[in-house]
């Protein structure tokens, strides 16, 4: 017996290139956040200059709602649960994501869901609200040739 797919799933799931991309760069991010957070640990133990109160480590971001919630909507998004992951990027979006990038992120995210999901208009809403969100948004070369987002991505960020 084959089971369709629920209309809120997509029929087909993105290649798998993107997504293995997109954790490879989300794991080299938390390498060099991790890194910097080390770094500027054993420069405290070197030193022991005052602490500036408004220094977050890794820690410390990844314990915020809306910080929590990307992280979960990325994780579901690599896991296949699209339902799940557009569930977490918008609870990330409305809690208040602190980082232009983060909301870019989200909105990414987000454009990638509706477009697999064929709702080509939303996917294109999302790319612009991207933009808006970081002016320095853009796909990187794989996910810009992607078949089912690339076309939409380039028409929405057209100059």
């Amino acid at each position: 017996m084959t089971a369709t797919p629920p209309a809120s799933l997509p029929a087909t799931s993105p290649p798998a290139a993107p997504a293995r991309a997109a954790a490879t760069r989300r794991t080299a991010l938390v390498v060099a956040l991790a890194a910097v957070v080390a770094v500027a640990a054993v420069g405290a133990g070197c030193a022991s200059p005052p602490v500036d109160p408004g220094l977050q480590g890794l820690t410390d971001v990844i314990q915020r709602p809306a910080e929590r919630a990307l992280l979960d909507a990325l994780r579901a998004y690599d896991d296949g649960q699209y339902p799940q992951a557009e569930a977490q990027a918008r609870r990330a979006l409305d809690a208040g994501l602190h980082s232009p990038r983060d909301r870019a992120a989200a909105h990414k995210l987000l454009a990638f869901v509706a477009c697999t999901s064929e709702r080509p208009e939303e996917c294109e809403r999302e790319f612009r609200a991207a933009r808006a969100a970081d002016p320095g948004f853009a796909l990187d070369r794989s996910e810009a040739g992607h078949p089912q987002w690339g076309p939409i991505y380039r028409r929405a960020l057209a100059p």
